[in-house]
């Protein structure tokens, strides 16, 4: 026993020489998107706790890709979008439960966190959290077409030949919703989907007088809406806000069906070696502070609830205006899409695309 004792305080000693602490001080290596880890959040994570962190910028399919080569090694935290998660954990196995209890849930805005966990659930195991959400609704000429309260209003008379979206899947989606539909809950039985499907197909018939033209990309849906071509349209929240710089009467809305929302979320890597470094991430990003220096460098805003309040002036002021308490409690989250809802999805797109 003296000699274990002596060992002990011979490190001891050893720790407080050299200027080193007893407690692990682990490299925190993180996989996640452009702005999600501003060089100033990083230095004060690493001032704060004495982690270090290395991070590699990344998309989906590059994370995805990377895990399943190595069988969820090589980084210890990995930021992929919510319906990302389910379909890769469970065909190839690249991540960890996440521990609950590791994280300060209160720090959360409560729905997203929910709508998250239940989308990152597998065999009764939860393997994600949120992090960087956006939306996809409405943007409004709130001057011009103030009846456009929802999708389906962009087919109403007093806004004729003055809207704008894309014939994409978001669009199908949205005009679900409106129409009363709830799309996500058919996605486990192709038929029911297919009936959803039909029906939004002929209403989206119907609407095509009303389209001044399909948007394929941001900078058209921009023009198409300064220049008044367009008074509504389909497009992102942070494209709303955008306009809304430029003119006070264009803004962001979402839809009274609920906006469409993704979420990039924090995951454990099966083999990552720094699961207390990665918890300690998590935490620290998800404080308002830290989470509004992160919206600053990323464009959109995070699930820590709270951290609208630490933003920009500007800003804070078109997000609360878009997004009340019950707006953000009514987005519509986007679960994994099962195999063969995508061609049922294309061939409605193409349909609509060459009705006359």
């Amino acid at each position: 026993m003296k000699h274990v004792a002596t060992a002990v305080c011979s490190a001891l000693t050893i720790a407080i020489v050299c200027g080193t602490t007893p407690a692990s001080a682990d490299t925190l290596r993180l996989l996640t998107w452009g702005g999600y880890a501003p060089e100033n959040v990083v230095a004060k994570f690493e001032e704060e706790t004495g982690h270090t962190v290395e991070v590699t910028k990344s998309n989906n399919e590059e994370m995805i890709a990377k895990l399943r080569a190595t069988g969820g090694g090589g980084f210890d935290l990995a930021q992929p979008s919510q319906d990302r998660i389910a379909g890769p954990q469970a065909e190839f196995g690249i991540y960890k439960p996440i521990d609950l209890s590791k994280i300060d849930t209160a720090q959360f805005i409560p729905s997203m966190l929910e709508a998250t966990k239940a989308n990152t659930t597998v065999g009764g195991e939860i393997y994600g959290v949120p992090h960087v959400w956006g939306t996809s609704g409405l943007v409004v000429d709130t001057k011009k077409a103030p009846s456009v309260k929802d999708y389906t209003d962009l087919c109403g008379a007093e806004v004729a030949g003055k809207v704008s979206y894309r014939l994409k899947r978001p669009t199908l989606i949205g005009f679900a919703f409106a129409m009363g539909m709830d799309p996500f809950a058919a996605y486990g039985d192709e038929a029911a989907y297919k009936e959803v499907m039909d029906k939004v197909e002929a209403k989206l018939v119907d609407c095509k007088p009303n389209v001044k033209t399909y948007w394929g990309g941001g900078d058209e849906l921009m023009g198409l809406m300064r220049s008044g071509e367009a008074v509504a349209a389909m497009a992102w929240d942070t494209g709303g806000w955008k306009l809304n710089a430029d003119n006070p009467d264009i803004t962001f809305v979402a839809p009274a069906s609920g906006a469409l929302g993704w979420v990039d979320t924090f995951v454990l890597p099966a083999k990552g070696r720094a699961d207390d470094a990665a918890y300690a991430w998590i935490n620290f990003v998800m404080q308002p502070e830290i989470a509004a220096m992160i919206t600053e460098a990323a464009g959109n805003f995070t699930a820590s609830k709270g951290a609208d309040e630490f933003a920009a002036a500007d800003l804070k002021a078109r997000y609360q205006a878009s997004f009340p308490p019950e707006a953000l409690d009514n987005i519509k989250w986007y679960p994994p899409v099962p195999a063969g809802l995508e061609a049922i999805e294309g061939g409605v797109l193409d349909r609509v695309k060459a009705a006359q």
